[in-house]
């Protein structure tokens, strides 16, 4: 079964989609959850506002952060790599998830985190 969680039908894609025990959570920004819009700020801010949509999502469609396996993140410029790498260690504890970092072309988005976790059968979901 594969189901969608999607807040708003006219978005583009949906924010997390379950198939069977393996929820994907879509990239997740430095945006307000409420209106989509983009939220600028320091390095450090637009990661943690990131991880904070990222946590949200992966709530509202029935997981939990100790069951992410895979995070991707895409980060802007290589000089913020080594700070990343220091956040990233302070927010995913250990045994932290397999992990895979880009660059990516945005000029306004610093930081991008999705994600895949496996759920099983232990939670529950429906759509949200």
């Amino acid at each position: 079964m594969i189901e969608h969680f999607a807040p708003d039908p006219d978005a583009s894609y949906s924010p997390a989609v379950r198939a069977g025990g393996w929820l994907f959570i879509s990239g997740q920004a430095s945006t307000d959850p409420e209106t989509g819009a983009f939220i600028p700020g320091t390095f450090e801010e637009e990661f943690m506002r990131s991880v904070e949509n990222l946590r949200r999502v992966l709530a509202q469609a029935g997981g939990r952060e100790d069951q992410i396996v895979k995070i991707a993140a895409f980060v802007r410029d290589e000089a913020s790599l080594p700070r990343y790498n220091e956040l990233y260690r302070e927010t995913f504890k250990h045994p932290r998830p397999a992990r895979t970092t880009s660059s990516m072309g945005f000029d306004f988005l610093q930081v991008e985190l999705e994600c895949v976790a496996y759920v099983g059968d232990e939670v529950p979901v429906s759509e949200t």
